[in-house]
């Protein structure tokens, strides 16, 4: 028999390594099964492009793969600045001043311009103002109203578009740019499976940016698009208010990049264990992301920690893990999503041989929905049957993110005739997306069943397996009714 699927999924982000279509393929081959746009990097039509790649894979392989666009948010950047930049030493005085001018190295003080209007304005005396991920560190110590007066904390080179964070202060900038609407329109009218929103910190920001998204599915004549939102959480303030986020939300991120420059770093792993249990808790897919195996941009191997990092985001039952630049620009972008899926594969088969842990999502328990409460009894009941496979017939992907979130340590295969669904299925843990036409009876569902698993080889005769369905099939929300089967055996399953 071939090995059984993979149950963590892997997310790869697309650029100039592997943009073409078979550079895609290859990807896939590897284990990638969601493709991250990256909009804070090229234009649309570079995107419009790497999607085309995407789609023609996917057509080529006979797989549903999902593309995940990332909006890039109020990224505050340093203006222009005269080459080869200015190198601030510990001590030096550094003034914000509005308006759009290149800095030179003329000073101290040394004045710089912000893509950020209000940068002036929002920071307040006694606050950090952190350049190029955290490497420059000024502290405020005097402001007008047309400047900013900073002291350089502990120094180095600042060059042109170089990153601002603010990690104490309460920006009045909204979620969405006008680069990012113009994303949004374009992800709808181009059918993405998923939108991420970056710097997010309320509940009402995803609201806002699903609104949103109504409005631009209305104007492209698709008004029953449904596109989830992947919330980001790279803020204090998003950390603070994650529950309302989470169950906002239709799946979060954690984005340790600009995580561990808002926090102190030695807080990010606990806030990261924190963010994927919250997300467990209401039944949301969460990813985690930045800088997995960072070392592979330029090198074939990874370091040890990097490997102990993927592993450690697995035990705490991650749905995704991320790769950036390892595969958007790296010298090795296969090989990086290879060595994430034989580190993912080694770490399940370990979990699969501990006692199991009844962790169904707390959160959904005290919402009484019926297909959540059917699937934490479908995953005792495939526990205590010693099932290999759980099967579902899950129209709109529902049911089977409710059986993800249940931590099964057995592949889900999940199946609907909805060609979107089933690509949105890939981002859900141990869940095995199969488009197949809508059969005429349960019965020939479970025939239809045993032939997958058969061509595909994760089967054998006999096999035991949880078949979980409605009826009629082919509609959302009938999901009522499981079978217990063997593989070939016609005495069993839905007859």
């Amino acid at each position: 028999m071939s090995a059984a699927p993979q149950l963590t999924r892997i997310v790869a982000t697309v650029g100039p390594s592997c943009e073409s279509e078979d550079a895609i393929v290859r990807l896939v081959e590897s284990g990638a099964s969601v493709f991250r746009l990256n909009f804070s990097h090229g234009d649309l039509a570079a995107h419009e492009r790497r999607l085309a790649a995407v789609r023609a894979a996917g057509a080529r392989l006979g797989l549903p793969l999902a593309v995940l666009g990332d909006l890039q948010g109020p990224k505050i950047r340093v203006g222009a600045v005269a080459e080869p930049g200015i190198v601030l030493d510990a001590g030096a005085e550094v003034v914000f001043r509005r308006g759009d001018f290149e800095a030179s190295a003329d000073g101290p003080p040394f004045a710089l311009a912000s893509t950020y209007a209000s940068l002036v304005d929002d920071v307040k005396v006694g606050q950090r103002v952190l350049v190029d991920d955290g490497s420059i560190r000024m502290l405020a110590i005097a402001a007008t109203d047309d400047e900013l007066r900073c002291t350089v904390v502990t120094g180095g080179r600042v060059s042109s578009g170089k990153g601002i964070n603010l990690p104490d202060t309460a920006l009045r900038t909204g979620p969405l740019s006008t680069r990012d609407l113009e994303c949004v329109s374009w992800s709808v009218e181009h059918d993405l499976d998923f939108l991420a929103l970056s710097f997010v910190r309320t509940a009402e920001e995803v609201r806002s940016l699903r609104t949103r998204i109504e409005r631009a599915a209305k104007e492209a004549g698709h008004g029953d698009m449904r596109l989830p939102i992947v919330a980001k959480i790279e803020r204090p303030e998003a950390v603070a208010a994650i529950e309302s986020i989470v169950q906002e939300a239709d799946a979060i991120m954690v984005a340790r990049g600009d995580l561990g420059v808002e926090m102190d770093l030695a807080k990010v792993p606990v806030v990261q264990r924190r963010l994927v249990e919250t997300a467990h808790k209401w039944g949301r897919p969460c990813i985690v992301a930045t800088q997995m195996l960072q070392s592979m941009i330029d090198a074939p191997t990874p370091t040890r920690a990097e490997v102990s990092d993927v592993a450690t985001a697995i035990f705490a039952s991650t749905d995704a893990v991320m790769l950036s630049g390892e595969t958007a620009v790296g010298k090795y972008p296969a090989l990086a999503v290879e060595t994430m899926r034989r580190v993912a594969q080694e770490t399940e088969s370990y979990i699969a041989e501990q006692p199991p842990v009844d962790r169904a999502p707390t959160g959904l328990a005290t919402t009484g929905y019926r297909t959540a409460a059917l699937a934490h009894g479908v995953a005792i009941a495939a526990h205590d049957f010693r099932a290999r496979f759980l099967v579902v017939w899950s129209q709109s992907g529902g049911g089977a993110r409710y059986l993800s979130q249940n931590d099964l340590r057995i592949p889900i295969v999940a199946v609907s005739s909805d060609e979107r669904a089933v690509r949105q299925m890939q981002l859900l843990r141990a869940v095995v997306p199969v488009r197949m036409p809508v059969p005429a009876t349960l019965a020939r569902f479970t025939e239809m069943i045993d032939a997958y698993l058969l061509d595909t080889g994760w089967a054998a005769a006999g096999d035991r397996c949880v078949v979980v369905a409605g009826s009629p099939l082919g509609t959302t929300q009938t999901t009522n009714a499981l079978a217990l089967h063997e593989v070939g055996n016609p005495q069993t399953g839905f007859r």
